[in-house]
């Protein structure tokens, strides 16, 4: 009956034991998320390749760059010109007709810029 209390006491001791040992082969979450890191002591697949672009080219696109920005002023130089010398070119009552319709135009498209802005805003306090 001992030796019977005996094989008892240590298959309850190794069962115990057991499960430990087992346990011990995930011991860190973050080795599992990452094995590389784990195997290597580094990842290798989130290297980032820093690229300087040579002097040239920095160079091409500021004047790129600069070339755009007198394109678009020209532009819109050339845009109040033409409007001004479509006006100018009408009879006094056009004039003063394409003027009203240019103030309700703008009065209208303000009107409606409000608009569209109130809705965002209460669109945005909706999903905060």
């Amino acid at each position: 009956m001992k030796r019977f209390s005996a094989i008892k006491i240590t298959i309850v001791f190794l069962s115990l034991l057991l499960p430990v040992s087992v346990c011990k082969a995930q011991k860190y979450k973050r080795s599992i998320r990452n094995p590389e890191k784990e195997l290597f002591g580094k990842s290798l697949n989130n290297k980032t390749v820093k690229y300087k672009e040579s002097p040239s080219i920095v160079r091409a696109k500021k004047k790129q760059a600069k070339m755009k920005k007198k394109l678009d002023k020209d532009f819109a130089a050339y845009v109040e010109k033409e409007r001004k010398r479509a006006l100018k070119i009408q009879s006094p009552e056009v004039q003063d007709r394409m003027l009203k319709n240019r103030k309700e135009a703008d009065k209208k498209s303000k009107e409606k810029r409000k608009k569209v802005e109130k809705a965002m805003r209460k669109g945005g306090k909706k999903y905060k």
